[in-house]
């Protein structure tokens, strides 16, 4: 059975990635850092297991990582998608807005990624999904700090990809668009509205959408994909990469 590790993993598209992959049949760890509450909720309405600390930081994710494998297993399966915003135009954001978010989307590629690689490409199967954004793909006003963070997800996936492929080992990302879990829903109403006026398919994303592609990537049958970015919003953004 393989073990799977979630990132960001009790909430909105986290949640559904968990139980995706659960249902799916692997043992999966969702990660969390700040909702003890929610993390409890999910808990008890999955059986999942779920473990707490910052994966911004290496020394916390390779210590918590280590606590992972004891207790489940070698890690097969890295889902890696934590994600915070700090919303702002850049002539007025701080350098705490911007280096939080770097330090929670794009910091933990590294502190995540670098504790459970080296043991897959030593059993020679492995599979790695990112989740970056519609918004590191085309930009966002008023996110200049996510849409870099999540740029840079795009160019960690390329690259980490050709160095493993050789190895067994997939890496690949996905870019939702606009999904309907918490953080859209605390979007006002008006603005929400435009937005989705500008999704072709006339509604959100949902949560077990990203939920399903992540299950495909983690299959035998996404052996030969690595170094993909997928979109999935709606038609609302189309270029690749």
């Amino acid at each position: 059975m393989a073990v799977a590790i979630v990132t960001g993993g009790t909430r909105g598209i986290g949640a559904a990635i968990s139980r995706a992959l659960a249902e799916s049949g692997a043992t999966v760890a969702a990660i969390y850092h700040g909702n003890d509450e929610a993390a409890a909720k999910f808990r008890s309405e999955t059986s999942v297991a779920v473990y707490k600390w910052d994966v911004g930081d290496p020394e916390a994710s390779a210590a918590g990582v280590t606590k992972v494998e004891a207790e489940l297993g070698p890690v097969d399966i890295l889902v890696n998608n934590a994600g915070i915003t700090r919303d702002g135009m850049f002539h007025k954001m701080t350098y705490e807005s911007w280096s939080a978010v770097i330090h929670t989307n794009l910091d933990s590629m590294f502190s995540m990624t670098s504790p459970v690689i080296g043991g897959m490409r030593d059993r020679g199967h492995g599979r790695i999904i990112n989740i970056s954004s519609i918004n590191g793909q085309k930009g966002q006003m008023g996110q200049v700090n996510y849409s870099a963070a999540k740029a840079g997800v795009i160019g960690f996936t390329k690259a980490l990809a050709q160095e493993n492929a050789r190895k067994g080992v997939t890496v690949n990302c996905i870019c939702p668009g606009y999904i309907d879990t918490e953080m859209v829903a605390a979007v006002p109403e008006k603005v929400l509205e435009g937005i989705i006026a500008q999704i072709p398919v006339g509604r959100l994303g949902k949560a077990e959408e990203i939920g399903a592609l992540v299950t495909y990537l983690t299959s035998d049958a996404a052996a030969f994909m690595t170094g993909a970015v997928l979109t999935i919003n709606g038609g609302q953004y189309c270029a690749n990469g």
